[in-house]
């Protein structure tokens, strides 16, 4: 099924971020992480993109989705 790129920005103590990497990994689906309280390059790329600090903020291809968003990420993999 890995067809994608996906790269979560998470923090250590985000109980959304651990959910969307556990659903990842339940999908058997790899993932890049980038800890945004420790790696403020990777905090500056995601306020780019977002215009906001708050995690996860999950990159699926092209696509961002702000949040744990279930169904979005399975319309964006073309999960039913």
């Amino acid at each position: 099924m890995q067809h994608v790129k996906i790269k979560i920005y998470t923090t250590p103590t985000c109980p959304y971020c651990r959910k969307a990497k556990q659903y990842f990994r339940s999908l058997g689906l790899k993932f890049q992480e980038a800890d945004v309280s420790r790696n403020p390059k990777e905090l500056e790329i995601m306020y780019r993109k977002t215009h906001q600090y708050g995690v996860p903020v999950i990159e699926i291809g092209n696509q961002v989705i702000i949040g744990f968003d279930k169904n979005k990420i399975d319309r964006l993999l073309g999960i039913n």
